[in-house]
């Protein structure tokens, strides 16, 4: 099977349509390109209308929580829109006040019911009022948390909000710090697996430092691989699987 880069930014400057082609040759059969905000948005669909092999998201992300969700409303009902997101809490950076966050956030969460969209939650530093307001509003059938950063207690609190939750890895997991994220991808059960580059943030390590593309989701998936001690054409298969149910695709 091949690989699934379940989480980049295709029209962020440093990646562009170029590194589709690279991801490709390099066994990337699938792409999901991430919307932060109504241009970003508006830039991942058509983008996603160009290939084939590219979905795209809409979302409002939390650093752009002042800008409102009312932008994003047009653009759920074009094709090839997957999931609503990147959406969620940061309060390491807390670009937005986190009042508007949490609104923002829960605002986002009762879309993807609405429109039955997988929802893509970024969360960092928040880990508590992220979890408080998915049970208040409801977990979506399909949920993943994308670039996880937490450990083995956070990763099980995430899957027990409902079957229907995956855990993303991007290239963190390479990261020499990485310890708590790695603990958490050995205690992950496979089939509730994703694996992302976040491109073109945290390339993996022996990249780290540059650009990230999506052609480098083999590293992270390779790195799962090793973590938990499987094979790593076992991780792509699983993956691929794991991801084309998150996001309905066939």
């Amino acid at each position: 099977m091949p690989w699934f880069d379940s989480h980049c930014h295709v029209s962020y400057d440093g990646v562009g349509e170029a590194a589709i082609d690279e991801a490709r040759a390099g066994g990337v059969a699938r792409i999901v390109t991430i919307g932060t905000d109504a241009a970003h948005s508006r830039a991942a669909i058509d983008v996603a209308h160009a290939h084939d092999d590219v979905w795209a998201t809409v979302g409002l992300h939390p650093h752009d929580a002042v800008d409102g969700v009312a932008g994003l409303m047009p653009l759920l009902d074009e094709e090839k829109v997957v999931a609503v997101g990147e959406c969620g809490l940061d309060y390491h950076y807390d670009h937005s006040p986190r009042d508007v966050q949490r609104a923002a956030f829960a605002e986002q969460i009762r879309v993807a019911h609405a429109r039955d969209l997988a929802l893509v939650v970024h969360t960092r530093e928040a880990w508590d009022d992220t979890f408080a307001i998915l049970e208040d509003e409801g977990v979506p059938t399909r949920t993943v948390f994308h670039c996880f950063t937490g450990g083995p207690d956070e990763a099980e609190r995430a899957l027990a909000l409902s079957s229907g939750t995956f855990i993303s890895f991007s290239g963190v997991v390479t990261f020499k710090n990485a310890e708590d994220v790695r603990a958490a991808a050995t205690s992950c059960p496979l089939e509730r697996i994703v694996v992302e580059t976040d491109a073109p943030y945290l390339a993996p390590v022996p990249h780290r430092g540059q650009t990230n593309r999506p052609a480098w989701v083999a590293v992270v998936g390779a790195a799962i691989a090793t973590v938990k001690g499987l094979d790593r054409d076992a991780v792509e298969a699983v993956t691929w699987d794991n991801a084309n149910r998150l996001f309905r695709l066939t």
